[in-house]
């Protein structure tokens, strides 16, 4: 049986973007769903059946950062924030709390169902080689999509997911901010550099015994990250 269309929630309180975005999305061959306030919003995107959120941050009941802080905790769902809040520190904090990409109001219908499409393929694209990687003490199952520590899992977001396996992938080669950006967000990503170093911050506060000092994802001062082949100061 072939496996239905996936679903987009979209939490959203002005019902006129709401129902532009949810017209666009179905017409794209997308089933959405639609909350008006960040209460009911979680309690929906916390459900399984749910393959994507569309979250605005002004949101009645529960502010949008709320909804996917909380979020986090419970499921790794893709999370595309979209909002009309343009300033730097707000795009930086929500992508510090785990929202996979941010999109600035006014936006257009194709740019939003293209990071949406993007997102998703991401999410669900089955890797081509060993179902398992190991790098120190992490265990990456690309099958499960899911990365365990000394036997326990580790809730990392897709982003944070990909990031790691691009660089186990090249284990012991620098990889520039612009060459992560490039393979991870996509060549077309609209975004500065540092989205990757957010993104990198988060992933060593979950991967890393002392984030302050780690020994698994390093960086080389003025070139980029990397995983070294074994432990110790790396290439």
């Amino acid at each position: 049986m072939e496996p239905g269309p996936e679903t987009i929630l979209i939490i959203e309180d002005e019902a006129p973007i709401a129902d532009i975005v949810a017209y666009h999305l179905e017409k794209a061959g997308f089933r959405v769903r639609v909350a008006a306030d960040g209460a009911s919003g979680l309690a929906r995107a916390a459900e399984d059946g749910v393959d994507l959120v569309i979250l605005d941050l002004m949101l009645p009941e529960l502010d949008g950062l709320d909804v996917l802080r909380r979020l986090r905790n419970v499921r790794n769902v893709p999370v595309i924030i979209v909002s009309a809040r343009d300033a730097e520190a707000d795009k930086v904090v929500g992508l510090e709390l785990g929202a996979d990409d941010y999109v600035t109001k006014p936006f257009s219908a194709r740019e939003l169902i293209a990071r949406v499409r993007a997102q998703l393929r991401r999410a669900k694209a089955p890797a081509q080689e060993a179902s398992r990687l190991q790098v120190f003490d992490l265990v990456i199952d690309f099958k499960a999509v899911a990365v365990t520590k000394k036997g326990r899992p580790v809730a990392l977001t897709p982003r944070e997911f990909d990031v790691l396996v691009e660089l186990a992938r090249h284990r012991g080669q620098v990889l520039s901010r612009e060459q992560l950006l490039g393979r991870v967000w996509g060549y077309g990503f609209v975004g500065d550099v540092r989205t990757v170093d957010v993104t990198v911050r988060r992933l060593r506060e979950k991967v890393e015994d002392d984030p302050g000092a780690p020994r698994i994802v390093l960086t080389r001062r003025g070139v980029g990250y990397f995983i070294p082949k074994d432990e110790g100061p790396g290439p």
